[in-house]
Parts: C-alpha cells; sequence; structure tokens
C-alpha cells in the first residue's frame, strides 16, 4: 500500500502491526529515489546528479535496530551496489568516519551519533532527498525529540519525509505534521483482523509471585515445540539476574540490556539469531523492530509499562505469518497498571488468574510436560552457548574515558589522603 505512495515521493505516515514488512516499505522507495552510478550508465540520471555525501537517512531509536535496518537495506540495494552505513554509538568513531569519507548514498543512524558526526562536519546531511523515522512514535517521544529536531534542521527542506511504527497515538501524528507537507497517512490492516494485537499470537496472562517466576520461567523454556524465545524485562538489572539464573539451570541464555557493552549486546543478538543460544533475555532496547526468525515465545517477565511496549514486545514473535505464544506474568502490585493496558487493547484477561509453578492450568495451556521441572535435563542441552559466539573488539567509547577518570579519581583521593597525613 505504501510503495505506490512513495514512489511518487508524497510525504507517508506507514502504520501496520509488528511483523508485517514495514522496513521495505519505506526501504524500496528510498533505495529507489538515490542516484547511483548505475542509473547514470543507463541514462536515467544526470552524472551531476551523483554524490558522495548521503541521499537518504534513516533514524532508529536503537542501535540494534540500526545494524538491523542497514542489513536489509544493504540486501535489498545489492543489485543498484547502494552504498549503506550504519552510525551508532558505543563503537569507535574512526571506522564509521572512515566509511562516510568513502562515500555512501544511505545512512542508519541512532540520534546522538548522527548528531556528533554532523557537528563535526563529518556528516553532511545537505544532500539528503529523504528522511525517515523508524519506530516514528518513539523518535518524537520526549527523549528524543530534541534530537530528532535538531537532525531535520540541518536537512533541506525540499525532501521527501515518511513517517513508520506500528503505534502511532494522534498527539504524535500532529506533532509529525509540523515536519511534513500533506502527508498521506496509510493504515494497514486485515479486514477480518480487527484487534490491535497480532491475531497468529496467542496470548496468556497469569498473576504470579516474584520469588516462583524463575522457576515458572523455566518450565515454560521446555514447553513441547518451542523454539527460540525472548523474555522481556523492566530493569537492566532484573534482566542481568535473570539470564544468570537461567545459565545455571542449563538454558542457553543470554542478555541485552544497556549496562552491557555495544560489544556484548551484539554478541548476544548474533549469538540469538545463529542459533547458540535459543533464550534472550532483555530490557525493551530489543521490543522494537527486531527481527529474528524461529521466536516462537515471548515472556513478559515483568508487566509492561503501557500497551504500546506491550505491542512491541509480543511482536517479536507471529512475524511475517508465523505463529507464537506471548505470556505475561503480572505482579500483585502491577495489576492496576496490567488492567489499563488490558482495556486500552481491547483484551479479556481483566482479572490475572493467580499461577504458580505447580499449577495446573500452566502446564496444560502452554503444553508443558507433565513433571518437567525447574533445570533443563542435561540430555537436551545441545546449544553451543554464548561463549561460543566471537566477542568483537569494537574499540568502544567511553572505556578509555572511563579509565582515565578512574585514574584521575584516584590521584585526587591520593592527594586529600596525603593531606590528611
Amino acid at each position: 500500500m505504501t510503495l505506490p505512495v512513495a514512489l511518487t515521493g508524497t510525504d507517508v505516515i506507514g502504520q501496520a502491526k509488528t511483523g508485517t514488512g514495514k522496513t521495505l516499505g519505506f526501504g524500496i522507495p528510498l533505495l529507489e529515489r538515490v542516484t547511483v552510478p548505475a542509473d547514470v550508465e543507463a541514462g536515467r540520471a544526470a552524472p551531476e546528479a551523483l554524490t558522495d555525501a548521503p541521499q537518504a537517512l534513516v533514524v532508529v531509536p536503537t542501535r540494534e535496530l540500526c545494524i538491523q535496518v542497514a542489513n536489509d537495506l544493504l540486501t535489498a540495494g545489492k543489485v543498484r551496489n547502494v552504498r549503506v552505513v550504519s552510525i551508532y554509538g558505543g563503537r569507535a568513531y574512526e571506522p564509521q568516519v572512515e566509511a562516510l569519507k568513502k562515500g555512501v548514498d544511505v545512512v542508519v543512524g541512532t540520534p546522538g551519533r548522527l548528531l556528533d558526526l554532523a557537528g563535526q562536519g563529518k556528516l553532511v546531511l545537505k544532500h539528503v532527498k529523504c528522511l525517515v523515522l523508524d519506530e516514528a512514535d518513539e523518535m518524537l517521544d520526549l527523549g528524543f525529540l530534541p534530537d530528532v529536531e535538531k537532525i531535520i534542521d540541518m536537512l533541506p527542506a525540499k525532501r521527501q519525509t515518511m513517517l513508520f511504527s506500528a503505534t502511532m497515538p494522534g498527539a504524535v501524528i500532529g506533532l509529525a505534521r509540523r515536519y511534513m507537507s500533506h502527508p498521506t497517512h496509510i493504515r494497514a490492516t486485515a479486514p477480518d483482523d480487527e484487534g490491535a494485537t497480532v491475531a497468529n499470537i496467542r496470548q496468556f496472562v497469569y498473576r504470579a509471585h516474584s520469588l516462583d517466576k524463575p522457576e515458572m520461567v523455566a518450565r515454560i523454556l521446555q514447553a513441547e515445540g518451542r523454539g527460540l524465545a525472548m523474555i522481556f524485562c523492566r530493569t537492566k538489572r532484573t534482566a542481568a539476574d535473570i539470564a544468570e539464573q537461567l545459565q545455571r539451570r542449563g538454558f542457553a541464555a543470554g542478555a541485552v540490556h544497556g549496562d552491557l557493552g555495544q560489544g556484548a549486546r551484539e554478541q548476544a543478538l548474533r549469538a540469538f539469531r545463529n542459533g547458540k543460544v535459543d533464550v534472550l533475555v532483555c530490557t525493551d532496547v530489543a521490543a522494537r523492530g527486531i527481527d529474528v526468525e524461529g521466536v516462537t515465545h515471548v515472556i513478559n517477565y515483568q508487566s509492561p509499562e503501557d500497551e504500546k511496549t506491550y505491542l512491541h514486545r509480543i511482536g517479536r514473535t507471529g512475524r511475517a505469518g508465523a505463529s507464537g505464544t506471548a505470556i505475561t506474568f503480572v505482579d500483585w502490585d502491577d495489576v492496576p497498571r496490567w488492567q489499563l493496558i488490558n482495556k486500552a487493547l481491547g483484551l479479556d484477561f481483566h482479572e490475572p488468574v493467580e499461577t504458580y509453578s505447580t499449577s495446573p492450568h500452566l502446564f496444560s495451556d502452554l503444553g508443558i510436560p507433565e513433571g518437567t521441572k525447574g533445570v533443563l535435563p542435561r540430555s537436551e542441552r545441545t546449544r553451543a552457548g554464548l561463549d561460543a559466539e566471537e566477542l568483537e573488539a569494537l574499540g568502544e567509547t567511553g572505556q578509555a574515558a572511563d579509565d582515565h577518570l578512574m585514574s584521575s579519581q584516584r590521584e585526587a583521593i591520593e592527594r586529600v589522603l596525603q593531606e590528611i597525613d
């Protein structure tokens, strides 16, 4: 639905459920708008239209999504040799600056690093013909908005602007119109599929006790037919703790959260995609846009903040027509929060059923074999595990600065101690 509109150069607001292929909805028009040497050779464009500065810019909220979108665009643009570069924080600057110097057609990036390089004059934005905000509602949220506005101010006024997301509150659309000219709002849903959630995801909501949750998760992960699983936690500390507990129980688990270095985050996601680990414990940094084939189960270890977060989290399964299972644990004190989400999405889990790791309905609902305990039998520990995936040395930013800070702090403390002596 978006292709014919976007290919004419019209501004687009695109909204469709998770897992329906939004990346190529903006990716194909964007790749078509870019002028490459093949166009000049075929006589479709004048030689002076060629430039080594980016002609299209995609802004995304997370580093993980940045890598994924860049890879998708590289694959789609392979035949025309479109040069795509991903620019995001947590990595060394030099390779990114080097890639920009060599020449690039499409830049995919996170706001902080984009602003940084544009401010230093390393990233030239005056030739950009097309701007995309992926996960637009997140990009126009208070956290990102000032940075996004600064980036938009650096772009030519005459350009195509496209916004894409699964969730698009009215306030966001109102805000977006400030940066767009006569946008076409395209909302794609199947005629028989009215609900906000994807129809082929089975949803279960249980009121669970926090001390019993690790045991429940370990049993759910032994359900029949389980492929890859993602577990979402509200805090970085919980995510790290659950990943560690599951490893001790024999599961091949990895973690993705903001306290990990970028190398470790990418290692865990790569291991998950390659099947070396089959359980990924993460915070909401992995809730948007991440597309991994074969994810059959999503577990919300803690109730999500709001209905948008719930939709994006459970949308990691049931993608591209596949089916999936979403399980949400609601603590006693989170019941009012859950009831608001339930009402907003029109679900029928107003009173989550009280559930323990021994509850018969847990086993029957999710197809867990009778007698399953919270430790994975040794005979089933067949995955290579996180350590089998190589940890890249990314020249991570912050580490040298931290070391320098620590040494200067040590010197200051030593001076104070000498004075006291």
